[in-house]
């Protein structure tokens, strides 16, 4: 812990002004042992703001002799801290008093080990030797926030582990994705891996260039790189029964090469496929037309007409970041979207408040639980239907009801004065049935002169534009289209057959795919697919949390498996099946499978098989501590007269 003033201009009773006051009583609880801090007076009020007031209601007395408290700490040096893990009893106390609400007990565990307080990562019973480890090796798929998550996990057990990576970097989404103002929508602090060496995030909100950097730290700090192969793609990957092998076909620069592994992961999620959009007439178009996700930096907006098809997620960032700066911007809308207000969406973290985040102990990791919990379970109630609420067309519950005033307000607010396009962007579905969206200025952008939002459907391109149903013709120079994604391909795209013959395509057919918690499939042994079915946080979270759950699950997978002399799993069709039931039927009670509006959760039948219907608590708990014994197991000793001797 290093509390030493980095910078000539910065003292630490003025970064310490700049703090958060719920999380400053949590340091001193912390570092005194005193649990008075956690009682009136100073207790913090509630406060749901998804980026709440660093004053935490609480009276300026009270907020003096507390940061007079913290700055004491520091008077003779640096001090050692009396309480380092609170434990689960004294943890629910710290969480409920810094939050104002009654937390339940199981968040305990979870929350210590988010915090770093107790370790997460699997652990040998007795490490094996390094010849038994050298016999093992696992192939991961992708150079993504998964293939980092797990590859740290595996370079701590010491198991070998291969990356390949299709493009020419790391990064996943961070590196592909670089469209004028693509960044995230969870705050950095809870979109960031809970180990390695903190951050310091210039926003609460990162842009790309920022993400992207920090995972290059990431995979320095931990020698991923070592690990990685860039501009590598696997072509095909079979199971081999008799080796108990993958056999995997990857293309390189010099062709094709043979690669082999005794374990084989998907780690390019569900978002990683463009799914373009085509139009009558689009080969007659003169302009530059492009999907966003194949943005290149070569792309000149300047002074342009600009057309954008879609308002998901990527046209919320993109259209008011180039407004300013283009000629025109025409957006093509099918459906009118939801967006929650978040005040300090853009701004920059104080000076004082990344010196505390960076030097204080004990502070980042509170101050993280705080941006975990605001983005976590707390909607997931909000997105359950009342069977008694009198008012299914519009919500599914009283609670949900009210965020639909609240929303509908903010539009109002936001588009006073333009009851044209009021009628446009109220949505007529319930709020958080489709994936959950920032206002980014979204609403004030499309009152400008320069912007029009058409909802008319597209009938044909032009060779210098767009023609709307109403026959219009609007002037594009560029089309970017922001359609989104083939999300039901996720890894059976990358041509893997299991035993038997068994590819995955065939068995994730009718857009169907499934796998227990998400990870594995019936007789596709020793293969994980990461942010799989069902495993896609949508009503809040990070899918950094989600990656570290995964990786936790796949280590602990092998290292029991080292140390039993299991060569090889694959989940028993009941197991799977039966958690596939169970999945459906806790969709039936959420919002996602509301009827009335298309979202990309659900499938063609209308069956969500994106996302994940669990609290981050349940799943975290699920995925935890494997149980063998929903595994088909092949053991490594061979029976006479067999290859292998299933169990």
């Amino acid at each position: 812990m290093n509390i030493e003033v980095s910078r000539k201009k910065l003292d630490l009773s003025s970064a310490i002004a700049e703090g958060d006051i719920r999380v400053l009583l949590m340091v001193l609880v912390h570092m005194t042992g005193d649990e008075r801090w956690l009682e009136p007076p100073y207790k913090p009020k509630r406060d749901v703001r998804l980026i709440p007031d660093p004053q935490a209601g609480v009276p300026p007395e009270i907020q003096a002799e507390i940061r007079a408290a913290v700055l004491k700490l520091f008077e003779n040096g640096e001090p050692k801290p009396v309480i380092t893990d609170p434990g689960d009893e004294l943890m629910l106390k710290m969480m409920r008093a810094t939050l104002g609400e009654n937390v339940t007990p199981e968040y305990a565990p979870l929350m210590r080990e988010e915090m770093g307080f107790i370790p997460r990562e699997a652990r040998w019973t007795k490490p094996p030797s390094g010849e038994k480890l050298a016999q093992q090796h696992v192939l991961i798929v992708g150079a993504g926030v998964c293939a980092i998550a797990l590859g740290v996990s595996l370079g701590r057990l010491g198991i070998p582990y291969t990356i390949v990576e299709k493009n020419d970097e790391l990064g996943g989404t961070w590196y592909v994705n670089r469209y004028p103002g693509c960044g995230v929508d969870t705050p950095n602090h809870s979109y960031s891996f809970s180990f390695g060496a903190r951050n310091p995030w210039t926003r609460y909100f990162a842009q790309r260039q920022e993400l992207l950097d920090y995972l290059k730290k990431v995979a320095l700090e931990y020698d991923i790189r070592k690990h990685l192969r860039l501009n590598t793609e696997l072509k095909s990957s079979h199971w081999d029964e008799n080796k108990r092998r993958w056999i995997s076909t990857l293309k390189t620069a010099d062709g094709e090469e043979t690669f082999e592994s005794t374990t084989l992961v998907s780690a390019i999620g569900q978002l990683n496929d463009p799914s373009p959009a085509h139009f009558k007439g689009e080969e007659d178009f003169k302009g530059e037309m492009l999907h966003s996700a194949l943005w290149t930096d070569d792309i000149k907006l300047d002074g342009k007409h600009v057309a954008v098809i879609g308002t998901g997620a990527t046209a919320m960032q993109l259209v008011p970041s180039i407004a300013d700066r283009v000629a025109s911007v025409t957006i093509y809308q099918r459906t009118a979207q939801w967006a929650r207000p978040v005040a300090g969406y853009s701004d920059p973290i104080t000076e004082g408040a990344r010196w505390l985040l960076a030097h204080l102990p004990f502070y980042v990791q509170w101050y993280r639980f705080n941006m975990f919990w605001r983005y976590g379970d707390g909607l997931l109630p909000f997105l359950r239907k009342d069977p008694d609420w009198p008012h299914p067309e519009r919500a599914v519950n009283k609670g949900n009801d009210r965020h639909r005033e609240e929303l509908t307000d903010f539009i109002l607010s936001e588009l006073k004065g333009r009851p044209d396009l009021i009628e446009k962007c109220v949505p007529t579905y319930p709020p958080y049935g489709k994936r959950i969206l920032l206002d980014n200025n979204w609403f004030r952008t499309l009152t400008k002169p320069n912007v029009e939002l058409v909802t008319d459907k597209i009938d044909h391109l032009a060779h210098d534009g767009i023609v709307a149903s109403d026959g219009k013709l609007r002037p594009a120079d560029v089309i970017v289209i922001s359609t989104g994604f083939k999300v039901t391909e996720m890894a059976a795209r990358l041509n893997i057959t299991g035993r038997g013959g068994k590819n995955l395509k065939v068995a994730w057919a009718d857009d169907n795919p499934t796998a227990y918690l998400g990870l594995t499939v019936p007789d596709f042994p020793n293969l994980f697919v990461m942010l799989g079915p069902n495993s896609g946080p949508a009503h809040g979270g990070s899918v950094i949390f989600q990656s570290e759950c995964q990786s936790r699950y796949i280590s602990a997978c092998l290292v029991e498996m080292i140390e039993q002399g299991i060569a090889a799993v694959d989940v028993r069709p009941e197991a799977h099946n039966q958690y596939i039931r169970q999945v459906d039927a806790e969709h039936e009670q959420l919002i996602w499978t509301h009827p009335g509006m298309t979202t990309y959760y659900r499938n063609s039948q209308g069956r969500v098989f994106s996302a994940m219907p669990w609290r981050f608590v349940d799943y975290w708990a699920m995925t935890h501590d494997p149980d063998l014994r929903d595994y088909r197991q092949t053991r490594l000793e061979p029976v006479p007269g067999n290859q292998s001797r299933a169990s």
